[in-house]
């Protein structure tokens, strides 16, 4: 890997706070599947995101290809800009919340 998806890696380590197994659960849940822009009706940007999230949490370093270091760094810029947007007050049953969940980072944590 170059210095640059050395960094990459890094910076999506910092913004996903969420296991593989953590996401997978959070994916098949209701609130999940409820939040986000969807494209015809089907399912969610953020959703399908945070299916990809977990096939590359569940890879090794050195196979990381090309798409994931693309997406990973499509997933750093997405809980940057959204945590910026907090909504004030508990943010527990929130759709902000459920929305950064479905990228890999739960706010609560």
């Amino acid at each position: 890997m170059s210095d640059d998806d050395d960094q990459t890696r890094k910076e999506f380590d910092d913004a996903v706070n969420m296991t593989a197994s953590e996401l997978k659960k959070w994916l098949d849940t209701d609130h999940s599947k409820s939040v986000g822009q969807k494209k015809g009706g089907g399912e969610s940007t953020g959703h399908e995101s945070g299916r990809h999230i977990v096939r590359i949490l569940e890879k090794k370093k050195a196979d990381l290809t090309d798409d994931d270091l693309a997406h990973m760094r499509k997933v750093v810029g997405y809980v940057k800009r959204h945590g910026a947007q907090k909504p004030k007050g508990d943010v527990t049953d929130t759709d902000w919340r459920y929305s950064l969940m479905n990228w890999g980072h739960d706010p609560k944590k």
